[in-house]
């Protein structure tokens, strides 16, 4: 007997722990490893991101985050702020403007 209330605890336990878990994959403009640096750094620093990861050769980054706390609007709106295209979300240029000169765009043709 309590090896099954110890299984429905860990079940209902595991459950809540999906619905927190929210996975989102960016379109991004960065370039390289300035960029995945600055992307990345955006990134976690939104509330409720847990982790995120850059991929140079698709340019996406892959981020975990908790839905209750944030949104991929809000992780968009970060990569854009820094600088980059964020899916359909393009560039602020205040952002373009702080990036060094090979991470903005046209920087690495």
């Amino acid at each position: 007997m309590k090896i099954v209330i110890a299984l429905i605890i860990a079940l209902v336990s595991s459950i809540g722990v999906q619905a927190q878990n929210g996975v989102a994959t960016i379109q991004t403009s960065g370039q390289c490893l300035e960029c995945k640096a600055n992307i990345e750094k955006a990134v976690t620093a939104v509330k409720g991101v847990r982790m995120a990861s850059f991929d140079m050769e698709t340019k996406q980054v892959k981020v975990f985050f908790n839905p209750k706390k944030t949104s991929v609007e809000n992780i968009r709106k970060a990569i854009s702020e820094k600088g980059y295209d964020a899916d359909q979300l393009k560039a602020e240029p205040a952002g373009i403007e702080k990036l060094s000169p090979c991470c903005r765009p046209g920087g690495h043709d």
